[in-house]
C-alpha cells in the first residue's frame, strides 16, 4: 500500500510553466518537515540529513526551535524512505553540495553555537559512511555555496548564533588535491550577507541576494532584503551583475541549470516581512526567475506549486529536488518535490 501510493504520488504533474514540470515525490517521514537540512546525492541515491523545526508549537506561540541529526536516504524516486544513520551532531543551516564521492556538508547550527566542521556522507553498499574533511577557517552557518569545477567555494553567512552580523568572507576547497586545505578566496566586495543562494557555471560561483544586517532604534539587527548579484572567477575575481528583478533571501540553493538558464525559485522577498497575524501568512513568492549568464540579463519564468526557502536544491535522476523547507515563517512542509525540464 505504501509503495502504490508513493507511485501515484509520483506521477501527478501538478503543474508546468517556464519550461519545467513539476511533481511530488514521496513526503519526508516527519510530519512537521525540516528547514535548511544537509541534502545530496551518492551513488544515485537521494540523501538527506539533519535540518530544524518547531515541533511542539508555532514559535509565536512560544515553540522552540529543535535541532535533529537523522539521516534519511531515498533509493528511487518512487520508492519509501529509509533511515540511514545520524550526523556527528544535530545540524541546520550549512551548505551542501554533491560530488562523485559524497554528499559534502560545511558548517551550520545547532541551539547552541555556529560550527566550523566539514565532512563527507556518502553511500556505500547500502550502508551510510560518514569521512571528516578540513574544517572551515572559522565557524560558519546561513551560507551559500556551490562546487565550481572541483573546486568547492563557500561564503558569507554569520559567525556566531542570533544573527547580529553578517560576513563577506569567502574560501575555496580545492577538491582534487591530494591534501585539500581550505584557502581564503577575496571577500565579496559589497555588504556581509546571510542566506543567500550561490550558483555555479562555466567556471564561475554566483551569490544572489541574501539579508544584509542593519542595526535598529531598539538594538536588534534588522534585514536588508538584497537584490545583487556577484559572481567569483579564479582569473578575474568578483564581478558586479545585474540585479535580481526582486530581493531573494534563502532561496533554494545551489540555483539549478535548466533549458540554458539558471533559476532562481520561490525565496522570500521581503514583501510581507513581519506579517500579522502570523498564522495567517500566505507564504513565500511563487516566482521562479531566470537568469542567462551569457546576457547577464534576468527574466520570469514561470511559477512554481510549492515555494519554499531554507532548502537545498539537489540534482538527482535528471530532476532537481526540493527537500521539505519552509513554506512561510517558523512553518516546514515535509512534502518534497521535483522539477524537471518540460519537452514539448
Amino acid at each position: 500500500m505504501i509503495r502504490l501510493a508513493a507511485v501515484l504520488c509520483l506521477c501527478a504533474v501538478v503543474a508546468r510553466g517556464g519550461g519545467v514540470a513539476w511533481e511530488r515525490l514521496p513526503p519526508l517521514p516527519d510530519a512537521h518537515g525540516v528547514a535548511a537540512p544537509f541534502a545530496g546525492v551518492h551513488g544515485d541515491v537521494l540523501i538527506v540529513g539533519g535540518g530544524a523545526n518547531v515541533p511542539d508549537r508555532p514559535p509565536w506561540e512560544g515553540g522552540a526551535k529543535v535541532w535533529h541529526d537523522r539521516v534519511r536516504v531515498l533509493e528511487k524516486p518512487d520508492g519509501p524512505w529509509r533511515e540511514a544513520g545520524r550526523l556527528p551532531r544535530p545540524l541546520a543551516y550549512g551548505v551542501s553540495v554533491s560530488t562523485p564521492d559524497g554528499v559534502i556538508c560545511v558548517g551550520g547550527s545547532d541551539t547552541t553555537a555556529h560550527y566550523a566542521d566539514v565532512f563527507r556522507l556518502s553511500w556505500t553498499q547500502g550502508a551510510l559512511q560518514t569521512h571528516p574533511l578540513p574544517p572551515l577557517p572559522i565557524a560558519l552557518a546561513n551560507a551559500c555555496g556551490a562546487v565550481v569545477g572541483t573546486t568547492l567555494c563557500v561564503g558569507t553567512g554569520s559567525e556566531a548564533p542570533g544573527e547580529q552580523s553578517a560576513t563577506h568572507r569567502a574560501f575555496a576547497l580545492d577538491l582534487a588535491a591530494d591534501r585539500p586545505a581550505w584557502r581564503e578566496l577575496p571577500p565579496l566586495p559589497a555588504r556581509g550577507r546571510l542566506l543567500a543562494t550561490a550558483a555555479a557555471h562555466d567556471g564561475r560561483w554566483f551569490v544572489w541576494g541574501g539579508a544584509a544586517l542593519d542595526a535598529s532604534p531598539d538594538g536588534k539587527p534588522k534585514r536588508e532584503y538584497l537584490r545583487e548579484a556577484w559572481s567569483y572567477h579564479a582569473d578575474h575575481g568578483w564581478r558586479r551583475l545585474a540585479d535580481l528583478p526582486r530581493p531573494s533571501v534563502a532561496a533554494p540553493s545551489p540555483a539549478p541549470w535548466v533549458n540554458g538558464s539558471l533559476l532562481l525559485v520561490s525565496g522570500d522577498d521581503g514583501s510581507l516581512a513581519g506579517f500579522t497575524p502570523p498564522e495567517k501568512h500566505p507564504g513565500f513568492p511563487g516566482t521562479i526567475l531566470a537568469y542567462d549568464p551569457v546576457s547577464d540579463r534576468w527574466r520570469e519564468a514561470g511559477a512554481t506549486p510549492a515555494p519554499r526557502v531554507t532548502v537545498p536544491c539537489v540534482e538527482w535522476l535528471g530532476r532537481h529536488i526540493l527537500p521539505s523547507g519552509e513554506v512561510r515563517p517558523g512553518v516546514r512542509s515535509p512534502d518534497v518535490w521535483s522539477f524537471f525540464p518540460r519537452h514539448p
